[in-house]
C-alpha cells in the first residue's frame, strides 16, 4: 500500500505533500508581489468623482432603502428549495442503479414530503401573487 493513503503516516516530506506545500508558497508570493507591483504602480489620484458611489452604470439617487414586494423574496426562497431539490434528484438519478430499491424508497420519501410542503404553500396562500383583499 501507498504510505500517503496509510493514515498517520503523512510526512512533510513525502513527493506530494511536499509538492503542495512549495506550489502554496510560490502562489503567496506571486500574489504578494502582484498587489505590491499593482500599488506601487497604480495612479493615487483621489477626486470626488472617484469616491462616488457607482452601481451598473447608474448614479444613485435617494435611498437605498428600497421596499421589494414580498414574490420578490417568494422567486428567491423557492428557486434556492427547488435548485436544492434538483440536485438531489439529479445526484440520485445518477447512481440510482447502485442505490436499488432502498435508494428508490428514500427518494420517493423525499419527492412526497416536497409535493405535502408545496400543497401546504399553495394552501396558505403563498402562490398567490395578486393583490388581494384579506389574508388569512
Amino acid at each position: 500500500m501507498h504510505p500517503v493513503a496509510i493514515a498517520g503516516t503523512l510526512s512533510p516530506w513525502e513527493p506530494a505533500v511536499f509538492s503542495l506545500v512549495i506550489y502554496g508558497i510560490l502562489i503567496l508570493i506571486l500574489v504578494a508581489a502582484l498587489f505590491f507591483i499593482a500599488s506601487w504602480l497604480g495612479e493615487k489620484k483621489s477626486n470626488p468623482e472617484k469616491s462616488r458611489p457607482y452601481e451598473s452604470g447608474i448614479i444613485p439617487t435617494g435611498t437605498a432603502r428600497l421596499h421589494y414586494p414580498i414574490p420578490f423574496f417568494l422567486v428567491a426562497v423557492f428557486f434556492l428549495i427547488f435548485d436544492v431539490e434538483g440536485a438531489f434528484i439529479f445526484s440520485w438519478g445518477i447512481s440510482c442503479k447502485g442505490l436499488g430499491w432502498p435508494g428508490w424508497l428514500q427518494i420517493s420519501f423525499f419527492i412526497i414530503m416536497l409535493l405535502i410542503g408545496l400543497v401546504y404553500i399553495w394552501q396558505k396562500g403563498g402562490l398567490d401573487w395578486g393583490p388581494t383583499r384579506t389574508r388569512d
